[in-house]
């Protein structure tokens, strides 16, 4: 293992209070690598420098600490639209205890994911290939989870119809947003109260080593998603509520 790789992820999951094992560098670092290799041949991400990697995908996943304790008890986790892993995987490898599922409409996402979770040797993680749509209805998904994160990239209104359903009364789902956040945020309000959530806090930061601003919306389920939601697939994205 690189020195550079453990000193770069020492001094940002240190800046978020965590403190890693050798076990975790070392699943980091089989990440990393598995990340690299797989992205030779398919297109999982366009950030592939090893600092870049460690900062805005590894600590930017690990950066839920800022608004949620994790470390207290089991958890029920789904990661919307996880494509490589984030933030999921990095959050499962620093919180074992947290029960995960990785949520990806792309096949080929997938079995990189099982690869990456067999060659890093993690249990209690499952991952699911199909629609958020499609998920969000089905009974042994719906309203089941503590928490539901997402890195995806799409506007507030659609990922909260993509997102809220999963999460159970009372527990959360927290948006990893940037750019144009104030206005999106603005749109996105009615769709979050229509949906039974509601906005609690934001945390708002530069990621650790970038220049890069990031934002957590934490959303609260206060009542039950109505049955009409989620719309059918497709429409999230091309109706916005």
């Amino acid at each position: 293992m690189e020195k550079i790789f453990v000193d770069k992820m020492t001094f940002g999951a240190e800046e978020l209070g965590i403190t890693l094992s050798d076990r975790q560098y070392d699943q980091f670092y089989k990440y990393y690598k598995l990340l690299n290799e797989w992205n030779q041949v398919m297109n999982l991400t366009s950030i592939t420098e090893m600092e870049d990697v460690v900062n805005k995908h590894f600590v930017d996943s690990l950066s839920l600490v800022k608004v949620v304790q994790l470390d207290e008890k089991k958890l029920s986790m789904i990661d919307v639209g996880t494509g490589a892993g984030f933030p999921g995987i990095p959050l499962k490898i620093v919180f074992p205890k947290i029960s995960v599922v990785l949520l990806d409409s792309l096949n080929k996402r997938i079995r990189f994911l099982n690869e990456v979770i067999t060659e890093l040797d993690l249990k209690d993680i499952a991952t699911i290939h199909g629609r958020a749509e499609d998920y969000g209805k089905n009974k042994n998904y719906r309203e089941s989870f503590d928490i539901c994160v997402s890195r995806a990239v799409a506007n507030t209104a659609t990922l909260a119809e993509y997102c809220i359903p999963f999460v159970k009364l009372g527990g959360m789902f927290v948006a990893y947003k940037s750019g144009k956040f104030e206005e999106e945020m603005e749109k996105g309000k009615e769709a979050i109260k229509i949906l039974g959530g509601n906005i609690e806090k934001v945390e708002q930061f530069v990621l650790s080593g970038t220049d890069a601003k990031r934002e957590l919306v934490v959303i609260r389920k206060r009542i039950k998603t109505d049955k009409k939601y989620p719309r059918k697939a497709g429409l999230p994205k091309k109706e916005p509520i």
